[in-house]
């Protein structure tokens, strides 16, 4: 497939248009629309269709979609809501193939099934890609296609393809895309027939992009986008996303510890993570990462340096730097030599680098000597450069210069920059551009970008290939056991998963006194007694928890204490270990089983130390995760312990990861928690495993992070 032959081709590369709508009247969107086109420099066929009007700015009109004089790829229609979906259906009649809507289609007086859903049964019947509605239209570069109501600004094409929800987005960005440098803008709106993993697979094809950028509010084809950042990955494209919306208002629904983590964001998080997709807080810093990562200049060995012409505004940088874990490189003797020899006195020889001396003649080229410097050294892989110069200063005219010059001979991304934000140098910026010098304004935003490019040099393939496998028999047995919906109890849960091959503590359902003395005399002293009342899912914050009992009398008086809560209590042999961790998985409704590790015990919570990823994934990757927790520390043994056994760890958290995604369609959450983990064992004490609903869910796959594919073993309990 190819650009010119992708299904959206139609749409984004049109050889024919016609502007339903399209108007004389200044100021309206169909009168925009055309003037868009025409600004752009459109190279098709243009037709007018309005039966008011002969010609519309010069472009012949005619009175219907029926009357049009030839094959038509693309219809932008300018119609209210309560007209669209006869003009819709008139499109598709008229053999149209492919649509631009701008309006919300929210009529007043709409019907059920409301008319965005007809909308979108009629251009999936038909096969017809729809842009919008509620939305901007696009803007295609290379194609010199600007189908919007917003009349592009400047038409020079670049190497950065932009994806917004929001229409807003899509105007500031376009205003700025002089500065910016686009081959394709999309503003998306309400995805009628086309999702942004479509448009995203479309740019793939364009020989001129360079990088993705996605300004998300949701991801409406979850497999789509699966496909097409794993794409973007194997070709080396790549992509950046500013997802808004990432609130944790469904946590207070979960029933587990895991789901109150997950919120709403940690599933897409962990599907970034997986294809390495970069993530931004905020516009500034999506554009600004895009910027440096569409220069097509390949990050190498090394790390950041900066150089400024104040003492006060590198402070600011290196704050604002420590805030984000941002670390500058370390220079070489050989660098800071040369550096002392040419900086006044009283500066020193440092990374972020202040190379404002006195101001006199000498200003300007002791600054780009050390600019020169600073490139040189082989322990730097990206350099920033503040340059105070704006659209009505010039400042120093030779740093400018001097910048286009080490851009044209260096490998490396070389960044001019403002620290002030609002700064007034967008036309100063498009000059540099050209050069491959891009102009960030803002230190947040420049130290974002610093930060992607790195993680996108660093990034790496988040597992082994290897997925455990998982008995196909046992899976049949706890799918259906699972299916009706109703919640296991905790001694059950321990029992699926040690038949699993992961090591759990022994443990037995009681009654009774009577009962939990027998099984206590079975298990062996000292064992823990709780409570198993199943509507009780976090039995230490309801005290339903008694530890290290060591004879018959201490378990009679315990289990008359317990079942105050209830009838059901639970035997188990108390496990001395290091350090307790947590197991958990949420069944997100798009992405699927993505599980969960961090701090265990009644600290799972309190802390907040946590990783995730999408299941099932190998040792390898279980080993990322649990490498990136704050509590890393105390597997390895603190006070004389001895080091815990984290291959293990990492073994049996990859096979938990397999269940997890095994019996993905019978469960919605669960808890594994506390795992005591020694220095050679792991054991799980407590779980709660909530069913879900009884529905039929999709075995959609994964791509394998590793271009080889998975390859499957089992590994010894």
């Amino acid at each position: 497939m190819t650009a010119r032959t992708h299904w959206l081709a139609p749409l984004l590369a049109p050889r024919s248009i016609a502007l339903v709508g399209g108007s004389p009247r200044p100021g309206s969107v169909g009168n925009l629309m055309v003037k868009s086109l025409l600004a752009g420099g459109y190279p098709g066929s243009l037709v007018v269709v309005n039966p008011r009007h002969s010609a519309v700015e010069g472009i012949e009109a005619r009175a219907s979609m029926a009357e049009l004089p030839g094959p038509v790829d693309l219809a932008v229609l300018s119609v209210a809501a309560h007209r669209m979906e006869g003009v819709f259906d008139e499109a598709i009649c008229a053999g149209i193939r492919a649509m631009v809507i701008f309006d919300a289609c929210l009529p007043d007086d709409d019907r059920k099934p409301r008319l965005l859903e007809r909308l979108k049964a009629m251009a999936r019947e038909a096969g017809v890609p729809v842009c919008g509605g509620n939305g901007m239209g696009f803007y295609n570069f290379d194609a010199r296609t600007f189908a919007s109501f917003q009349e592009p600004l400047d038409t020079v094409p670049g190497h950065i393809a932009a994806f917004c929800h929001s229409g807003s987005v899509f105007g500031m960005l376009a205003n700025e895309s002089r500065r910016l440098r686009f081959n394709l803008l999309v503003s998306q709106g309400q995805e009628i027939n086309a999702s942004v993993a479509d448009y995203m697979d479309y740019a793939l094809e364009q020989p001129t992009t360079r990088v993705l950028a996605l300004f998300a509010e949701a991801i409406r084809d979850p497999d789509a986008f699966v496909r097409a950042v794993a794409r973007a990955r194997d070709r080396g494209i790549p992509v950046v996303v500013t997802k808004v919306g990432r609130t944790p208002e469904s946590a207070r629904l979960a029933r587990t510890h895991s789901g109150a983590l997950a919120g709403d964001d940690t599933a897409f998080d962990a599907v970034c993570r997986r294809y390495g997709v970069l993530r931004t807080d905020d516009l500034d810093g999506l554009m600004a990462a895009a910027q440096i990562l569409g220069l097509g200049k390949t990050v190498g060995e090394g790390g950041f340096a900066a150089i400024l012409d104040s003492g006060g505004l590198r402070e600011q940088m290196m704050d604002l730097a420590s805030d984000m874990g941002l670390e500058f490189a370390p220079l070489s003797r050989a660098t800071i030599s040369a550096l002392e020899s040419c900086l006044d006195i009283g500066l020193e020889a440092v990374n972020p680098l202040d190379a404002a001396g006195r101001y006199n003649e000498r200003l300007g080229p002791v600054m780009i000597q050390c600019a020169g410097i600073l490139e040189r050294d082989p322990g730097v892989a990206i350099l920033a450069h503040e340059y105070f110069r704006t659209d009505r200063h010039e400042g120093l005219p030779e740093i400018g210069a001097a910048a286009r010059r080490i851009a044209g001979e260096s490998e490396k991304p070389y960044i001019l920059t403002n620290s002030l934000g609002i700064a007034h140098n967008g036309a100063f910026a498009s000059d540099m551009l050209d050069s491959g010098v891009p102009v960030i304004n803002g230190v947040k935003p420049l130290l974002t970008a610093v930060k992607c490019a790195l993680a996108y040099r660093d990034r790496r393939v988040p597992d082994d290939g290897v997925a455990q496998v998982v008995d196909p028999d046992l899976v049949r047995l706890w799918r259906e056991r699972l299916a009706g919906g109703d919640s296991p109890g905790e001694t059950e849960v321990l029992s699926m998963l040690g038949a699993f091959g992961i090591p759990v503590a022994a443990s037995r359902f009681c009654r009774s006194p009577d009962e939990a003395a027998a099984a206590a005399r079975d298990i062996g002293y000292p064992v823990v007694l709780k409570t198993a009342v199943p509507e009780l899912h976090h039995k230490s914050d309801g005290g339903g928890v008694r530890l290290d009992l060591k004879d018959e009398a201490a378990v009679r008086a315990a289990a008359t204490s317990l079942m105050s809560l209830g009838p059901e209590l639970c035997v188990a042999e108390m496990i001395h270990g290091q350090t307790e961790v947590a197991f958990g998985m949420v069944n997100d409704p798009q992405w699927g089983p993505v599980v969960m590790v961090g701090a265990g015990g009644t600290l799972v919570e309190l802390l907040d130390d946590k990783a995730s990823s999408l299941a099932p994934f190998g040792a390898d990757e279980a080993r990322h995760l649990i490498d990136g927790l704050r509590i890393r520390r105390l597997l390895d043994g603190v006070r004389s312990r001895p080091p815990c056994d984290v291959a293990l760890l990492c073994v049996v958290l990859s096979r938990f990861s397999a269940v997890c995604h095994a019996l993905k369609d019978v469960i919605s959450e669960m808890d594994v928690n506390p795992l005591i983990v020694g220095d050679d064992f792991v054991r799980a004490v407590d779980a709660v495993l909530i069913p879900r609903p009884a529905v039929k869910h999709s075995d959609r796959p994964i791509p394998p992070p590793a271009a080889a594919g998975h390859r499957a073993h089992t590994v010894p309990a």
